[in-house]
């Protein structure tokens, strides 16, 4: 899954920190929204693994309460934590756009960097071995992972392709679902991106990173 819908800016685009950010009201009907899903198909999960931050936490936390399950489970994996971006004050106006937007689309260069900071090729450094060593533990037979927009897209893609190749164009709604059956040597991915407080998603054609990017834009007169 992905967490549940947060706000990384004020009114005026000046951002939060976003290790702090918790759950929106929406977030939390998105996440309480996919709980039940999971409790109507009666999915049980022997693990559950979020990266630790707040967002996180929380929407594991009310998935296992809709689906009646217990929060005891949750594990805090930090490699997995969200592809971390750079101070936006040194982003210069011309490459804003692209530095919110460019490594959601399309096959994207492990060179890329997010908003400035951490480039592809170092997210998928930390979260790869992670996964490796999840795949490694054959204690489980269904697990959930909450984790984040660009953690997820690492995963999947590797999924997809078998490949160390990361595919910014998979969208990531805040609070959907993924399912991937993995085996010893192949993995089927199964389905993306669904999400159950709004399964056809039609409210909005603006990614995730084109909202943000057209929130702290305020905070520059844009």
């Amino acid at each position: 899954m992905r967490h549940g819908s947060v706000t990384y800016f004020d009114a005026a685009g000046k951002p939060f920190l976003p290790e702090q950010v918790p759950l929106t009201e929406e977030g939390r009907a998105q996440a309480s929204a996919a709980g039940r899903v999971f409790g109507a198909e009666g999915v049980r999960f022997d693990r559950v693994i979020v990266s630790g931050l707040p967002r996180t936490m929380e929407t594991a936390t009310l998935v296992l309460a809709e689906s009646a399950q217990d929060p005891g489970v949750i594990e805090s994996w930090p490699e997995l934590a969200e592809i971390r971006g750079g101070r936006l004050s040194a982003i210069p106006d011309a490459e804003l756009r692209a530095a919110f937007t460019g490594v959601f689309a399309g096959a994207v260069a492990e060179d890329a960097r997010f908003l400035g900071g951490e480039s592809v090729g170092e997210l998928m450094d930390r979260v790869h071995p992670a996964l490796d060593r999840l795949l490694a533990d054959a204690g489980w037979e269904t697990v959930l992972l909450v984790l984040h927009g660009g953690v997820n897209r690492a995963i999947l893609s590797r999924a997809l392709t078998g490949q160390r190749l990361f595919l910014g164009g998979l969208s990531q709604s805040a609070g959907c679902i993924n399912a991937i059956d993995v085996g010893a040597d192949d993995w089927v991915v199964r389905f993306t991106n669904y999400s159950p407080a709004a399964p056809l998603q039609h409210a909005s054609r603006a990614t995730t990173m084109e909202r943000l990017y057209e929130q702290y834009a305020r905070s520059r007169g844009h």
